[in-house]
């Protein structure tokens, strides 16, 4: 038997971001694998309109949860919703519920987080950092606490190249920033924000750094761990393949190329791809909750769970492989096409496809106004390109993370719990996930007919030639406009078609004197 699975029997466990992507995936493996747990508490935000038993069932009623109820039918009785807000300095949880969370708990799995690339900063530390905080005081005062696992990210130290497994400093301590966060003016605070992260690009990775700070300092005698898991993306086995729920990372990229309203991005072909399984993510930090609270390591430890150290893929491989899906095309088509065709650095390229990006959906939109429709697809398509400008950064760099710690792991489970607790990314086939990873977009998230493929795949080619006959049309017309006010523009045409006169009067002249 699974001596993980075999752990968590009985434990009451709290998990924060319980209806996050990750949470969800955590709370299902748990189930799983070990029905016999006694609760899991999870943090949910009242919603106007909606009791907390109310958006429990609206999570658990989903396709994720189908295997699980097979084996444990009670599983909503063993689901314990605790009203709570992140947002509020004490975190706005009751005092029996607090009572009971401090009384009852075993293990604390702190997934809660801001994932906004262009939060705020305010925002930000209040979540990622103060309610770290709090969580880490509130798990002092448990008696029965074996082991808190904190979640963070890969990418909090992505100003750094090679990234070790330790907490770095942040030039300010993250008690200064937030007692400065409780007082300044918001338009102060957005005039120093770039200044406060420095080289890194967001205020989402600066936080989170803070985050492991705050850990770092105030975990005291707690047994603590941090897990840094890179681009969390669709599921690779558990419990089905493809299984995703929201926008995040590739997924809204894909769903734009699917579309049709994306066909090209800026990125570096070459870069590493450091995508990571949602499912390899969970089995870690369950394998990591056991660790940690059965050995008990002198030093909180850190675990990165990456793949561009152990099975990379290139963001232009990636590409084209997500091509290969969607036109049903053999791979070894696809990798023959040119990475420009998907994926190029060229800036002279990035806003010339801005500009083919926006203006079809300023043209369609002029189409809907005037037969008396909203107009939406420049917004939508605006909304895009600040996205993609967003994932530059991501798509343009390549990291590498020391995993000594992940394989540390690795070697301490047993053939049972490598098998029911898999986090070997190494045997991850990157061409089977990412068809996939399309597939379930499709599926799961849009929840479109599967029956449809065939009818959208001719969508698709019917909207690539559509994009290929405006950007021929588009570039005449400038080149025409260029030819018209450039002495130099028109001799170089002048010589082209010079040139093609002489070629074509080359291969005539042999042909005229044969007859």
């Amino acid at each position: 038997m699974s001596m993980i699975a075999a752990f968590y029997g009985g434990k009451s466990i709290l998990i924060t971001g319980a209806t996050g992507f990750m949470g969800k995936v955590l709370i299902e493996k748990l189930l799983r694998t070990s029905s016999e747990l006694r609760a899991i508490y999870v943090l949910v935000r009242p919603k106007a309109g909606q009791t907390l038993q109310q958006r429990v069932h609206q999570m658990l009623d989903c396709k994720l949860f189908d295997k699980v109820k097979e084996v444990c039918p009670d599983l909503h009785a063993k689901i314990r919703p605790i009203s709570a807000d992140l947002d509020h300095n004490d975190l706005a949880i009751g005092k029996e519920d607090m009572q009971e969370l401090l009384s009852c708990t075993n293990i604390v799995f702190h997934c809660a987080a801001t994932v906004r690339f262009d939060d705020h900063l305010r925002h930000a530390v209040q979540l990622n950092v103060k309610a770290t905080q709090q969580l880490l005081l509130m798990a002092s005062q448990m008696p029965k606490l074996e082991a808190f696992i904190h979640i963070s990210t890969a990418f909090a130290n992505c100003n750094l190249k090679h990234i070790d497994e330790v907490v770095y400093p942040c030039p300010v301590e993250p008690k200064q920033i937030m007692d400065s966060m409780e007082w300044l003016d918001d338009s102060i605070i957005e005039e120093i924000t770039p200044k406060l992260i420095g080289d890194r690009p967001n205020t989402y990775t600066y936080t989170k750094a803070l985050g492991e700070m705050v850990v770092q300092q105030e975990s005291g005698n707690l047994n603590m761990a941090i897990v840094r898991p890179s681009i969390v993306g669709a599921t690779w086995q558990e419990p089905f393949p493809g299984w995703v729920d929201n926008l995040n990372g590739p997924s809204g990229l894909i769903i734009a190329t699917g579309k049709g309203l994306l066909r090209s991005i800026r990125a570096t072909p070459m870069a590493v791809a450091d995508l990571i399984p949602v499912d390899t993510v969970v089995n870690l930090t369950l394998a990591v909750g056991w660790y940690t609270a059965v050995h008990r390591p002198k030093s909180t430890l850190i675990y990165h769970c990456t793949s561009g150290n152990l099975n990379p893929c290139k963001w232009g491989d990636m590409g084209l492989q997500v091509l290969a899906t969607f036109e049903k095309i053999p791979l070894e088509r696809a990798f023959r096409r040119p990475y420009a065709d998907f994926t190029t650095n060229s800036i002279t390229t990035h806003y010339w496809n801005t500009v083919s990006h926006r203006a079809p959906a300023l043209i369609y939109d002029f189409y809907l106004r005037l037969t008396g429709r909203k107009p939406r697809f420049t917004k939508l398509m605006n909304r895009l390109l600040k996205t993609i400008s967003m994932l530059e950064y991501f798509i343009n760099n390549s990291w590498e993370w020391s995993t000594g710690n992940m394989e540390m792991l690795m070697s301490e489970l047993s053939p049972e719990d490598k098998r029911v607790f898999n986090f070997d990314v190494r045997q991850l086939n990157w061409l089977d996930y990412i068809e996939n990873y399309v597939l379930g977009v499709k599926k799961y998230l849009l929840k479109e007919d599967m029956s449809g493929i065939p009818e959208a795949r001719q969508h698709l080619k019917k909207l690539r030639n559509i994009r290929y006959l405006f950007n021929t049309a588009l570039f005449l017309l400038a080149w025409r406009l260029l030819i018209t006010r450039s002495q130099t523009a028109r001799n170089v045409w002048f010589f082209i078609v010079t040139s093609c006169f002489k070629f074509l009067s080359y291969f005539r002249a042999p042909s005229t004197l044969k007859v």
